[in-house]
């Protein structure tokens, strides 16, 4: 019962994520010309992360996001079982939040989804890779020490806005596969053909953020 609450929590989440932040790139513009809808949809991001901590990282450590999930796995913070029910929750409301969201705003919108940087498919992949490591390291630090807790959500939320405002000028900074595939399912056409770089480059991302962070703490402790 308690991993279906954590699993109903995790779908709670990405929803929001999608809906609210995905929705909030629909509407302001991501355009680096546009610096005022690029600083919001930023902070969107980062202010979702925030709320959710506080609300369901409680019950389900509020992952919301598959990258997060994989590190943990390889960290030996969550089982191979929470894992694949972590990330079925997750594009399962990544996938009802972009469906609501498509509802109001429509599909021309673009619902927020991804984009190759210049149509190059490495080079997004690189992009994306990075983002994710920051991103994710930034989790595995302040969520090392239980003292922490008061001030995680602030923190990651944070880091989430930072890695936000470097990457959507490029490929609308995706980090997390499961905000990419619910947009890209409803948009479709080139979005969602490319999906697959915001799959597979974040979760490399989280990976290497797992195994790097393993090796420093380790480092620490001897």
């Amino acid at each position: 019962m308690n991993s279906i609450k954590k699993y109903i929590a995790e779908f709670i989440g990405t929803f929001v994520l999608v809906l609210f932040a995905c929705g909030t790139a629909a509407v302001v513009g991501c355009s680096a010309e546009n610096g005022t809808g690029y600083l919001l949809t930023a902070l969107a991001f980062g202010l979702v992360i925030v709320a959710m901590a506080y609300s369901i990282g409680n019950i389900s450590g509020c992952h919301i996001n598959p990258a997060v999930s994989i590190a943990m796995l390889v960290s030996g913070k969550m089982s191979v079982k929470d894992f694949i029910g972590y990330v079925i929750a997750q594009f399962a409301g990544a996938t009802a939040g972009a469906a609501v969201l498509m509802a109001i705003v429509g599909k021309d919108s673009g619902l927020g989804a991804n984009a190759l940087y210049e149509g190059n498919i490495w080079l997004s992949i690189l992009i994306e890779v990075i983002l994710t490591f920051v991103f994710v390291i930034a989790i595995l630090g302040v969520t090392s020490k239980e003292s922490n807790g008061a001030v995680a959500g602030i923190v990651i939320g944070l880091s989430l806005t930072l890695v936000h405002i470097l990457g959507i000028s490029f490929t609308g900074t995706s980090v997390n596969p499961a905000r990419s595939f619910g947009p890209a399912l409803f948009v479709g056409g080139e979005a969602l053909s490319n999906v697959w770089v915001f799959i597979v480059a974040p979760l490399v991302g989280g990976v290497l953020a797992a195994l790097v962070y393993k090796f420093l703490s380790s480092k620490k402790e001897d």
